[in-house]
């Protein structure tokens, strides 16, 4: 992955205004801090598949990135981002902490995105 570069980002978000896409995202504190501290409270949130269309996509900030998308209902918004990386219509955005753990990802794409490693694998 790279580090982000919000005109790419932003271009990719322009390109697919009202363009049917399917979603990943996640968040997670991180199972990974549960065993140094007992006391620690995980939580994280999980979406894969989800079809959306956004009328408004923007990326703001100075490192980490957010990125949020205006839906018919709401927003999606991701906040944390690091690195990206594109291969066509497939755009991946990720958030890892200074020890390069995962804190947060926004996958889209125009088609499903594969739905585990035996998917991954027949492709």
């Amino acid at each position: 992955m790279k580090s982000i570069q919000p005109d790419k980002i932003q271009h990719y978000l322009d390109e697919h205004v009202a363009t049917p896409l399917y979603v990943h995202v996640e968040t997670t504190n991180g199972a990974y801090a549960t065993h140094n501290d007992p006391d620690f409270h995980n939580a994280g949130m999980f979406i894969r598949n989800a079809n959306i269309e956004y009328s408004i996509g923007q990326i703001k900030g100075e490192g980490p990135y957010r990125v949020g998308l205006k839906l018919d209902h709401g927003w999606l918004y991701v906040e944390g981002l690091t690195d990206f990386e594109q291969h066509g219509e497939q755009l991946l955005l990720a958030g890892h902490d200074r020890l390069g753990r995962l804190a947060c990802a926004l996958h889209m794409d125009i088609k499903p995105l594969p739905q585990g490693a035996s998917e991954v694998e027949s492709q």
